[in-house]
């Protein structure tokens, strides 16, 4: 029996682009997990700490007590996830 695997195209803002190079590396490294976790797993990712369903199809989890990730799933049919925001918690834009 073959598993089939039905990936996720995730892709960063230009703004999330470059607050994550301004993040520290192992948030930088868990950021990239995340993204791992987004295009095998989708958008819903209830394996995460502090992970929650902002409403609509807004999500977010925390990489660790004082950084966050948000993103948004753009389209189910073509399965695309946006990740909008990286960055400090307490900037975060929980849209």
């Amino acid at each position: 029996m073959e598993a089939t695997v039905h990936l996720w195209e995730v892709w960063l803002t230009k703004k999330a682009e470059k607050m994550t190079a301004k993040m520290p590396p192992d948030e930088q490294a868990a950021l990239l997990w995340l993204i791992g976790d987004l295009a095998t797993k989708g958008p819903v990712r209830g394996d995460w700490p502090n992970y929650s369903k902002l409403g609509g199809d807004l999500h977010h989890c925390h990489l660790s007590p004082k950084w966050v990730a948000c993103w948004e799933m753009k389209n189910k049919q073509l399965k695309l996830i946006e990740v909008y925001y990286a960055g400090s918690r307490k900037n975060a834009p929980y849209r």
